[in-house]
């Protein structure tokens, strides 16, 4: 028993020698048994291969799993600490993985190029410069009904597109669905109107309108929906405190949009004074673009 002991406490001090010499014994074992096998002949036998391939694959197991058991403490310390290496790795570059992975989303989906309007979350822009960790937009106003650069460079980084929803816009950069609305305070019959409205919205867009047509329907096959055409469009909606919201839309070249929208905003006025002012009606008019 004592013996035994001796034996293991030596198997213990100096694991490298015994690792060298099982080595050894095992090769030895193997070359000796792969030459049985073999014999003398000169070409050896479709059986003699497998029992050679065989003996081979089994030695190499054998002796991964004697080193196994003999390194088990040292290989079970080593992996924690490869595993906490890991983990504290992944956390100090959790951001920088997510960038990476998402320029890779970027590129598998196609979702944008440099040139292209694209919003993200509340961000809008052309894009200018996109790399591995970030993407460089010129900001555009779009969300105050805007289509005009704001002179901001914006950078964010490529992690935001698992957070949001990318969103195309590069149609827009040509022609734009502008849409607004006009409030009427008072509550009045507003239908007889439009009419002449649609007549003078359609007077503002006639130079531009057979153009519209065509990229409307170019958008339209690009997208395989069916899009508002490019007539304007006018409807009407109550507001929250029961004021009359009328919306209009109208399809138009984008760095027009704003300006068509004054006019046609004149228009209404002009209309609405005429057609209330004569029956002593109060006006009260408020304008919100959105």
């Amino acid at each position: 028993m004592e013996q035994l002991t001796i034996v293991i406490d030596f198997l213990a001090t100096y694991k490298l020698f015994v690792t060298v010499l099982i080595i050894l014994l095992l090769s030895m074992l193997k070359r000796f048994v792969v030459s049985k096998i073999r014999g003398d002949i000169a070409f050896v036998s479709e059986g003699q291969r497998k029992w050679m391939s065989r003996t081979k694959n089994g030695t190499f197991i054998l002796i991964v799993m004697i080193l196994f058991l003999l390194w088990q403490t040292e290989i079970n310390k080593f992996a924690l600490s490869v595993t906490a290496i890991a983990i504290a790795f992944v956390v100090a570059s959790k951001e920088i993985i997510l960038c990476f992975t998402g320029s890779i989303q970027r590129a598998s989906s196609r979702s944008f190029v440099i040139g292209d309007w694209i919003e993200v979350g509340k961000l809008c822009g052309e894009v200018i410069e996109h790399n591995l960790m970030a993407t460089v937009i010129q900001e555009i106003d779009l969300h105050h009904g805007q289509y005009h650069y704001t002179g901001k460079t914006v950078t964010f980084p490529n992690s935001m597109f698992f957070s949001y929803a990318v969103k195309n816009l590069n149609f827009m950069k040509r022609y734009v669905y502008h849409s607004f609305n006009i409030t009427v305070v008072e509550f009045v019959n507003l239908y007889p109107l439009f009419p002449d409205l649609v007549e003078k919205i359609e007077a503002h867009c006639e130079d531009f309108l057979e153009v519209a047509t065509r990229y409307n329907n170019i958008i339209e096959r690009h997208a395989g929906v069916d899009l508002p055409g490019p007539e304007p469009h006018i409807h009407i909606h109550s507001g929250p405190a029961g004021e009359q919201m009328v919306h209009i839309m109208i399809f138009c070249p984008t760095e027009r949009a704003t300006h068509l929208e004054q006019h046609i905003r004149e228009d209404f006025m002009i209309a609405y004074e005429e057609a209330f002012s004569k029956k002593g009606k109060h006006k009260n008019i408020d304008t919100i673009s959105h």
